[in-house]
């Protein structure tokens, strides 16, 4: 028993030290029977769905925080975490001062990674969005807790808050005239993000320019015209400008070709053969069937309208001028005439003796100065 109490004495000085040796397994065996718990109230379909590697990722760095903040409050005291190395203002500052903003930016990353990698993956599958876009949001969520963890950090060395905002207001009025047109295509982004009014491989028309889209970033989208042309374009413009997006919902789309006949032509021949050039060609849809409409009496011509459904908006112009081909010989082979705009002059008779004078005036010498 003397032998025990001698030791015992001798470790008094470093019972502390002893204490926190003694308790930091128990936290590790604290996670070991929680994560034995979870897999068995977890089932596989969980696992399938990622929700036991965020539980194993979040039990695994609690653990390691819990750590942390125990032996920073079990130590604080000590020569070393808690000796005062300089004032800032009437705010001492020691090394634990240095210490707990670091540890409130590691965690806070920590933090926007989870929840980068097991929630945000959620949206970015069910909006589609590409894996360039991905990272673009995951940085900027980064950055935004970051940002947040420091402006939280600072007080605890003594940093006043206050300077920050005097200069904040001055920087942001100067900054918000340079960038107004960055944020405002940024917006743009995140609404047709979100929106989805436009996505990847759509066929749009944006004013004159037809194309396809090929990258929608945060802050412009690529599109590719049918010459093989990349056109970088403002996310506003979409915005702000009228779209036309053929393949927006239902991809049918309706097509229609005018086209005149001669006066006194079968108008009833016409309409056959209008329909029977739109029947043959495999790419229009018989549901709905196409259709002719007798539209007017124009100053030369009968007037008539095709009208026909297709399946796809990408082949409409190669679709077009396959039934034009086919309306032209089909009309040629039945004799039907497709007139051009004719305009008939009619010249009144001139007095002989007014003609003359016009050529014996037109005829005298000019006379010499």
């Amino acid at each position: 028993m003397q032998e025990l109490s001698h030791i015992w004495q001798t470790l008094e000085p470093y019972k502390n030290e002893i204490n926190f040796l003694i308790y930091i397994p128990l936290f590790f065996i604290i996670r070991s029977v929680l994560l034995k718990r979870v897999r068995k109230m977890l089932k596989a379909s969980f696992e399938e769905n990622r929700l036991y590697p965020f539980i194993l990722s979040l039990v695994n760095w609690s653990t390691f925080y819990a750590i942390l903040f125990y032996a920073i409050a079990y130590f604080k005291d000590t020569f070393w975490l808690g000796k005062t190395w300089f004032h800032v203002g009437n705010t001492p500052v020691n090394t634990l001062s240095f210490l707990i903003p670091l540890v409130i930016i590691s965690l806070a990353v920590k933090i926007s990674k989870l929840i980068s990698e097991f929630f945000l993956d959620k949206v970015y599958d069910r909006y589609d969005l590409e894996k360039g876009m991905r990272y673009n949001f995951n940085r900027l969520l980064q950055y935004g807790i970051i940002v947040i963890s420091v402006l939280v950090a600072l007080p605890s060395i003594g940093f006043d808050l206050g300077v920050l905002t005097v200069f904040a207001g001055v920087l942001g009025i100067g900054v918000g005239f340079g960038i107004q047109n960055i944020v405002s295509n940024f917006i743009s982004g995140l609404i047709i993000l979100f929106e989805r009014p436009i996505k990847v491989g759509d066929r749009i028309k944006l004013v004159d320019l037809h194309c396809d889209v090929e990258h929608i970033n945060i802050r412009s989208t690529v599109v590719r015209t049918r010459n093989n042309e990349h056109i970088i374009i403002p996310n506003s413009q979409f915005i702000e400008n009228q779209v036309v997006n053929w393949s927006y919902g239902d991809s049918k789309i309706r097509q229609q070709i005018l086209v005149g006949v001669a006066y006194g032509s079968d108008v009833r021949l016409v309409e056959k053969l209008l329909m029977s050039a739109a029947e043959e060609h495999q790419q229009v849809l018989t549901d709905p069937p196409p259709r002719v409409d007798f539209l007017n009496f124009g100053e030369s011509s009968l007037d008539f309208r095709l009208l026909y459904w297709l399946g796809d908006p990408v082949i409409r112009t190669r679709v077009k001028s396959a039934l034009n081909f086919r309306i032209n010989e089909l009309f040629q082979e039945h004799g039907v005439e497709i007139p051009f705009p004719q305009r008939d002059i009619n010249l009144r008779s001139v007095d002989a003796d007014i003609m003359k004078n016009i050529q014996v005036e037109y005829e005298s010498p000019t006379p010499q100065k």
